[in-house]
């Protein structure tokens, strides 16, 4: 069992409570004020005796997640910088919807969670690896940039991209504890269907994420179309392949009967060739895949550009020519680093401390 108040499951509440001499009932009671009421303090449940909100000061000692900074995009993305307990950092992106896909009116706001603290693939675009690895974020942290970004922002979040610091596979029990109290209708009671899990490839938890009953989505870092172009950028190709990575998209597709997403950032002079799109709407075809091109997000101290429109316009245009079902994606949050491979670990300091559930 966990010792996250955010991730625990009834029956675990029910558990807990027993060993503290409290009836089942008060497991509702609780997750009622964790997630419906978003109480972040056990005082603040007035409606549990005063003996059992000691118990769980003691029992749950742990800080939740502290807002240090804020920081708004011209196209009204929003990222936060949150400290955890151990001082560590992470970054929450709110991205609004898109007028172009979802129309003026529409209500979709996404967040992008981060599910480590920095990462070990180094993928050669991205910034969150800069700096390295340092640990797997708990199930709850990943649900509490949920509920802290909700707060802060006074808006209605109906979306969750599984996108931000980190290799979400590479911390999967943690995930799928995180994605089961964020589905939940005891927890936060966002659609399955409307939460997408990115990798960068490894293969064996693509098998596994198959076989679990929540009909969560799954996105494919791929951006490169052959082992050649591919292992330049992403070094999970060397132990995971081309070909072996389809053949476990091809099983989660047949699995879960549903399509996954090719997610290709366009990088000059390295992955925007003629031959790339032939290559990679071959694969898009073959497992009905939609394809989502980035103009590749600029990241300090790395030497990569992004290709010319009129080559990002002509990738796309063989890639549909070719009867692949792809879509060119201007970014959101450029400008505040908040776009596709711009979140990194951070080191700063003299932030004020976190606060405390209890």
């Amino acid at each position: 069992m966990t010792s996250d108040p955010l991730a625990l499951a009834p029956e675990e509440w029910k558990t807990l409570l027993a060993e503290l001499d409290q009836p089942a009932y008060r497991a509702a009671q609780i997750q009622d004020w964790i997630f419906k009421k978003r109480v972040r303090n056990w005082s603040g449940m007035t409606d549990l005796p005063a003996g059992l909100r000691r118990l769980l000061e003691e029992r749950f000692p742990v800080a939740r997640l502290a807002k240090v900074r804020e920081t708004g995009a011209r196209d009204t993305t929003r990222k936060f910088l949150f400290r955890l307990a151990d001082g560590q950092l992470i970054e929450s992106v709110l991205i609004p919807a898109s007028p172009a896909l979802y129309g003026e009116a529409s209500d979709r706001r996404t967040i992008c969670v981060s599910s480590q603290v920095g990462c070990a693939y180094g993928c050669k675009f991205c910034a969150s690896g800069l700096d390295g690895w340092k640990r797997n974020l708990s199930a709850g942290e990943i649900v509490d940039q949920f509920l802290q970004v909700e707060s802060e922002s006074g808006e209605k979040i109906n979306n969750i991209v599984f996108m931000g610091m980190g290799e979400p596979m590479a911390n999967y029990d943690n995930l799928l504890r995180a994605i089961r109290a964020l589905n939940a209708p005891w927890g936060v009671g966002v659609g399955a269907r409307h939460m997408t899990v990115s990798t960068s490839g490894l293969v064996p938890r693509i098998r596994d994420l198959a076989t679990q009953p929540l009909q969560v989505r799954l996105a494919i870092s791929l951006h490169g179309a052959s082992n050649e172009v591919r292992e330049r950028i992403m070094p999970v190709n060397k132990k995971y392949p081309v070909e072996e990575l389809l053949s476990a998209c091809e099983d989660f597709t047949r699995l879960k009967k549903q399509k996954i997403t090719f997610e290709y950032i366009l990088i000059e002079g390295v992955n925007d060739s003629e031959d790339q799109a032939r290559l990679l709407a071959g694969h898009g075809r073959r497992l009905r895949a939609k394809i989502n091109l980035i103009p590749y997000n600029t990241v300090e101290g790395l030497s990569w550009q992004r290709p010319s429109e009129s080559v990002q316009e002509r990738f796309l245009s063989i890639l549909q020519h070719a009867g692949a079902d792809a879509t060119l994606r201007r970014e959101k949050g450029h400008d505040i680093a908040a776009a596709c491979g711009q979140l990194r670990l951070q080191v700063e300091k003299s932030f004020a401390q976190p606060e405390h559930l209890n």
